[in-house]
């Protein structure tokens, strides 16, 4: 029984183990920017707020089509009240009650019961293209939602771009600060062996090691600002900051010089310009519905109704439950226009304003195309520089690395001060950052470029 419970507990145990390595595992997934673009696309509220936006104006569509459809009206009332009428004709008031008859010598407040039930239906039978407009219309409001969904989409995946590739240079921003930490503790550790054996004098000592700290304090502080930029990516992505873990590129960021990738500009579906186009192209299909709109109206209208009155026509007042039935029955139909005389007013005045809208709009969207330009020309100066730099930073970091290597032998040796060898050790920590700095500004640069030419999918596409 003891070997039964043994060998149960350890099967247990051995569950536990593997579950929590598949939690770390978990944990510790690295990312690929394709990844992440892809969970801030389904995570963002923002984004989901633009797609129900979209769905809106799809709704609203749907809206515009069955108000197309004709009016079929039916009512019924039941009325108590007294019959006084005079002859004469007056102008509708808004509310007042209408009385059928009643026309006496003398006024009757002798109440009497009256039943009316209606069947109305009206249906615009013509109104020269106006339907077509709204749908039209409607339309452009749906493109326009959907132009404004994609570039919100495209800002975010170029917002997580922006920091997969500040996240990128901090992280080896801070392999380099633990590499420089360790060039000093070397450093101090050598001169630490010399004092002790009476080489080097106490100072070389003290000196080292407060350069030794102020490399941990840099240290440090990089290490926050990589905390600060996960935080910002958890922002964006949902996930846990303290899980946030990036594929660093294969780790070619720091060895392979990058190969220059030159898009063809976009201006069609670049969503940056396609976002103003559509806009501008609402206040074209507006301008096409206002002419519409004050055109004349064909309608075709009919009804049937019928009717009951206590009050017969010898102007007998009979029970009141006699006007609860239905005595009369009628019939009607009609086709009639409708126009009114101060439409071409009003159309002025409403084309007037949708005008200087639409006018706007255009000036909105060659702006955004001038920006673009802007922004494409500057990335392609960028590139150019990046790309001298990126043939010479190589030879800077070697001649730093044997530099660094030669002081420290010739500063063991006795040859040459502290001072020289922090020196060189100064000159390899800035080859090193100054590499980064412009492999960043390269990636940078094509992330800008891609986004300006419209191409910024196909890029990240590309970061593998």
């Amino acid at each position: 029984m003891d070997t039964f419970y043994k060998r149960k507990l350890g099967l247990t145990i051995s569950a536990l183990l593997f579950l929590s390595s598949f939690s770390i595992f978990a944990q510790n997934k690295i990312y690929t920017l394709v990844e992440l673009t892809d969970v801030a696309k389904s995570y963002l509220p923002s984004l989901m707020q633009k797609r129900a936006l979209v769905n809106s104006a799809k709704a609203f569509v749907t809206d515009t089509r069955h108000s197309f459809l004709p009016q079929l009206k039916l009512s019924d009332q039941i009325s108590l009240g007294s019959d006084n009428s005079l002859a004469g004709s007056y102008l509708p008031l808004g509310i007042t009650p209408s009385t059928s008859s009643g026309v006496r010598s003398s006024s009757n407040n002798q109440a009497a019961t009256g039943n009316i039930a209606v069947f109305y239906s009206e249906y615009e039978l013509m109104n020269f293209g106006l339907n077509k407009a709204k749908i039209n219309n409607a339309e452009s409001f749906v493109n326009f939602s959907e132009a404004d969904f994609q570039k919100e989409n495209y800002y975010i995946t170029l917002q997580v771009g922006q920091l997969y590739f500040d996240l990128l240079k901090t992280q080896y921003r801070l392999d380099a600060d633990k590499q420089n930490v360790n060039r000093y503790d070397s450093i101090f550790k050598v001169i630490q062996a010399l004092t002790a054996s009476g080489l080097k004098p106490g100072s070389d000592s003290s000196l080292a090691k407060a350069e030794l700290s102020k490399t941990k304090i840099t240290y440090n502080q990089t290490l926050g600002n990589l905390n600060q930029l996960k935080q910002q990516l958890s922002y964006l992505t949902g996930i846990p900051a303290a899980n946030i873990s990036i594929d660093s590129m294969s780790n070619k960021f720091i060895v392979t010089r990058p190969m220059l990738i030159d898009f063809s500009v976009d201006t069609i579906n670049n969503p940056l310009i396609d976002y103003y186009a559509k806009k501008k192209d609402i206040y074209l299909s507006n301008d096409k519905l206002i002419n519409k709109t004050y055109l004349p109206k064909i309608i075709l209208a009919g009804s049937t109704w019928a009717r009951g009155s206590s009050i017969q026509y010898n102007d007998n007042y009979e029970s009141l439950s006699t006007g609860l039935g239905y005595q009369r029955f009628n019939y009607a139909a009609g086709v009639a226009i409708t126009y009114n005389l101060f439409n071409n007013l009003y159309k002025k005045d409403k084309l007037a304003i949708n005008r200087f809208q639409l006018q706007a709009s255009d000036f909105e969207l060659q702006q955004q195309k001038l920006l673009l330009n802007s922004s494409l020309l500057q990335a392609d100066n960028s590139l150019k520089i990046t790309e001298i730099n990126l043939l010479e930073l190589p030879i800077q970091l070697k001649s730093a690395e044997d530099t660094y290597q030669q002081k420290l032998a010739q500063y063991k040796a006795g040859i040459i001060s502290l001072i020289d060898l922090t020196n060189a050790s100064f000159v390899l920590y800035r080859s090193q950052t100054d590499y980064i700095e412009t492999m960043t500004d390269w990636y940078v640069a094509q992330l800008n470029k891609s986004a300006a030419a419209g191409n910024l999918n196909q890029f990240i596409q590309t970061i593998k």
